[in-house]
């Protein structure tokens, strides 16, 4: 199915057609955050506080209201999005890439290689995500890339799973074993038959993970150990304004609907990508 098909088909359906329209905000707000922000997102502007020294609601001023320092929220929402949106992308990018290496690896030559990197792989997932990410995070200095690598670092395995059980069944298919009979190397095998049909798998989890890696990057700026002030990005924000939740819960509501959509919305369109490239896969988990 063409790429043109396969948009023709999401935009079919409304809720896709929704979460279709939300990523592509998410992305305008990351590439054109300059030219969309009413303000920079460190600004602390002068009226930004009521006299009490109190953030601001919302107003025709400032239409998501000021955060604690009187900064624009609406503004650094924005430019969160730039932050959150490029961990997402670089993160789960080398995750994927990362696992379908090692699981086609393992895969294709299995032996006591498959078996070494497999193990690894088992002895990957037997930690709990969250806590190795927190761990790795709290030990490194954190900034955008170390976040953006520990995530990745934590995210291949189920990647790497996927594609060693696809290349395990490849190996075994008649046009593999004639291809072996002709002479051909493992390089040539690997380029021109079984990465080409591991291509939709990279589509879908490189969609799926998105989202998961979104909220893991927003997790570990809530607790402190993600992206660090003053650049924004959606979990430190939470984070900065979390004592404030009672006297003024926009600081908290706004990016946390701004996580949540994005989330949900990757998460909808990497299901239905998965059931548009490889329908046999429907209703699985």
């Amino acid at each position: 199915m063409s790429a043109g098909s396969l948009l023709r088909a999401l935009v079919r359906r409304p809720v896709l057609a929704l979460a279709l329209a939300i990523i592509a905000g998410v992305f305008a707000c990351a590439l054109l955050a300059p030219l969309l922000a009413p303000y920079a997102p460190d600004d602390q502007i002068f009226d930004g506080l009521s006299l009490d020294g109190a953030p601001l609601p919302p107003s025709a001023q400032f239409l998501l209201g000021t955060d604690t320092l009187g900064r624009d929220l609406l503004s650094r929402l924005i430019y969160g999005a730039r932050t959150s949106l490029l961990i997402g992308l670089v993160a789960n990018g080398t995750a994927v890439m990362i696992g379908l290496a090692v699981g086609v690896i393992a895969g294709y030559f299995s032996g006591l290689l498959g078996g070494v990197l497999m193990r690894f792989t088992d002895l990957m997932t037997a930690f709990p995500a969250l806590l190795l990410a927190i761990v790795l995070a709290a030990l490194l200095k954190p900034s955008l890339w170390i976040v953006a690598m520990v995530i990745a670092m934590v995210n291949w395995v189920q990647v790497a799973r996927i594609g060693y059980t696809e290349t395990r069944s490849l190996s075994e298919r008649d046009f593999i074993l004639a291809e072996r009979a002709m002479g051909a190397g493992n390089l040539r095998i690997l380029a021109r038959h079984i990465l080409p049909h591991l291509v939709p798998t990279a589509i879908v989890w490189g969609t799926l993970g998105i989202a998961t890696t979104v909220l893991l990057e927003a997790t570990l700026s809530f607790l402190g150990i993600g992206v660090q002030p003053p650049q924004p990005s959606w979990g430190n924000i939470v984070f900065e304004s979390q004592s404030y939740f009672q006297s003024a819960p926009w600081l908290v509501f706004f990016p946390g609907l701004a996580i949540l959509a994005t989330a949900l919305s990757f998460n909808l369109i990497g299901d239905a990508l998965r059931d548009l490239i490889d329908p046999t896969q429907r209703g699985r988990d």
